[in-house]
């Protein structure tokens, strides 16, 4: 059966393994899917908690869509399952990925068998998700995916050889899960400020990368490679840089004098973010207060004059953002951890049979 990327990311985007975290003060939102590494969770021990491997016989028909490829404390999933779930990743993926198909197979057999441990477990917390909810989630994506009405979107779903009931039977298996996971998972992290100023502190100089500052700059050339002509340009940039903090206009002196291409823009190096100029360089216009004006500094074209016009600190407003985004990473450390360890836990409980 042919399906439309369309319609499959609908379906199948039902039960990923949530990788979303909410943020304080934040509408819920879908979580995304989360990666798995191929088979990371399939191995060969007959245990309780852990995949048992059963081997396919030669004469085995693999062309056979029900065939059941998995089996979850006596729930069962097919390979239409498995074969619907790879080529929704090869469409949405067709220049990224050069897995094979006996790869993708482990990948995407392992996360629905992370998914139906999940919606087991909805199933054990008595987790309901009404009409009205559901209602609402379709609602969201028929606007998605451009549909105005409710015979529009069955038509586009009818199309592709679904059925609007599986639709909503994925969704409302969507919704249950990520209350589940909120439930288990999300509401059960939570970041304190202490760890955020922890965080700041040890990876202040990470964080400042993305700050940007403003200069302005006036590069005197030496009119001959002597010493003498070194010595010359050396003074006239001195007495430029004398005449600058005198009170003249830096970005008129600059258009005079300047043999640095940003001379026509008055010697403007507009908004630059650390990283972008030379190590040394940046170090002198960063080490500067803003307004203040360098002394010469001597590199191998020229005397260099620098003035720092504004830049971003780690303070005030900047500093709340940077507060927000740490809080974030933590968020997303924290959430992480605590899913494996949930996920391990509901696993260990679990009977899983691989038939592959």
């Amino acid at each position: 059966m042919a399906v439309s990327t369309v319609v499959l990311a609908l379906t199948l985007a039902g039960c990923a393994i949530p990788g979303w975290v909410p943020l304080i003060g934040q509408k819920d939102t879908p979580p995304p899917r989360r990666a798995v590494a191929p088979g990371s969770e399939i191995v060969p021990s007959p245990v309780v908690g852990q995949a048992v491997t059963t081997p396919v016989r030669p004469d085995a028909d693999d062309t056979v869509a029900d065939r059941i490829v998995a089996i979850v404390n006596n729930d069962a999933i097919t390979l239409a399952e498995l074969q619907e779930s790879i080529t929704v990743f090869r469409q949405e993926n067709r220049q990224q990925t050069s897995a094979t198909d006996e790869e993708l197979s482990r990948q995407f057999l392992t996360k629905l068998i992370d998914n139906r441990l999940q919606l087991q477990e909805a199933e054990r917390e008595k987790i309901v998700v009404d009409d009205t909810e559901l209602n609402e989630e379709l609602a969201e994506r028929m606007k998605r995916f451009g549909t105005k009405t409710v015979e529009e979107f069955e038509a586009l779903v009818r199309a592709q050889g679904l059925t609007l009931d599986a639709v909503k039977k994925r969704l409302r298996d969507t919704l249950r899960v990520g209350r589940l996971v909120r439930r288990k998972v999300s509401l059960r992290v939570s970041v304190t400020d202490p760890e955020i100023a922890q965080y700041i502190d040890e990876n202040r100089a990470k964080l400042e990368t993305g700050l940007a500052y403003h200069a302005r700059h006036i590069l005197i050339v030496p009119e001959s490679d002597t010493d003498a002509g070194w010595e010359a340009a050396r003074i006239r940039a001195d007495l430029i840089r004398t005449q600058i903090v005198q009170g003249a206009d830096f970005a008129e002196l600059a258009r005079q004098n300047s043999r640095d291409a940003s001379a026509k823009d008055g010697g403007d190096l507009g908004t630059l973010h650390r990283g972008e100029l030379s190590q040394d360089i940046e170090e002198r216009i960063l080490g500067l207060r803003p307004g203040e004006v360098s002394h010469p500094r001597r590199s191998r074209l020229g005397h260099h004059v620098f003035r720092l016009e504004s830049k971003e600190t780690l303070e005030g407003d900047t500093l709340q953002q940077v507060r927000q985004q740490v809080r974030e990473i933590l968020f997303r450390q924290k959430y992480d951890a605590r899913l494996e360890v949930w996920l391990k836990e509901i696993k260990q409980r679990a009977i899983i049979e691989v038939r592959m």
